[in-house]
């Protein structure tokens, strides 16, 4: 319930933020060239890219290793059983993760 109300808050926070960022933009005063704006818009999607994979990912994980424990408190004779595919979905899900953080270091190099 708690993790629920956060992350209705992060996405509160983050909606409000390109929201604002688009009106600040569209203003008619503002002289920004379009590389400097296209700059703008690699950090903030390298940035945002990694923060979103990095948590969900971390959520994802979580309740994978949650269920796990779960299914082994009921039946501890299936631990055995349980391990590999768990430990292959932590590694898949990692994985995303750490393809988001290269691609997040190519979007950086190009600013």
């Amino acid at each position: 319930m708690m993790v629920r109300k956060i992350l209705h808050l992060f996405l509160f926070a983050g909606a409000y933020i390109l929201v604002s960022a688009g009106f600040a933009f569209a203003a008619e005063e503002a002289v920004v060239s379009s590389s400097d704006l296209a700059k703008f818009g690699l950090a903030i999607g390298a940035g945002l890219g990694l923060a979103v994979a990095a948590g969900l990912g971390a959520l994802g994980q979580s309740r994978a290793v949650a269920s796990a424990m779960e299914g082994i408190s009921r039946n501890p004779e299936a631990s055995d059983k349980m391990f590999l595919p768990l430990i292959l979905g932590l590694v898949f899900m990692e994985s995303l993760v750490i393809y988001v953080l290269v691609i997040a270091f190519f979007l950086q190099g190009k600013i």
